[in-house]
């Protein structure tokens, strides 16, 4: 991945699930005097991003981030496993809040 590629993404992860035109990811990833030099420089960078499944487009030509990149990251843990022994316990709904999965083996320690 080269350094405008870096760029672009970094841009779109600041604008969350939201898709963001491409003249504006020229404007404002680069910076003004990269706009001012090219216009268009983001144009082939957009495309390989999307080539690669990085980015989707919208049928208006926007682009964002794909969900399941942000998914696999936002992956949440347990912090210790007593503490869900005691909610389960509770015997209260927490509307699925339990259903992360068993932890790990490493995740468990002797209190």
């Amino acid at each position: 991945m080269d350094a405008d590629e870096k760029d672009i993404i970094t841009f779109l992860k600041q604008w969350g699930s939201q898709f963001v035109s491409g003249r504006e990811i020229c404007r404002r990833a680069g910076g003004k005097h990269r706009f001012r030099d090219d216009p268009y420089w983001a144009n082939q960078p957009l495309l390989r991003l999307v080539e690669r499944a990085i980015l989707e487009t919208d049928s208006a030509g926007h682009f964002r981030l794909i969900e399941e990149n942000r998914k696999r990251r936002a992956q949440k843990k347990w912090i210790a496993p007593h503490l869900r022994k005691i909610l389960e316990q509770s015997g209260k709904d927490f509307g699925g809040a339990l259903d992360a999965g068993e932890p790990d083996a490493s995740d468990s320690q002797s209190v």
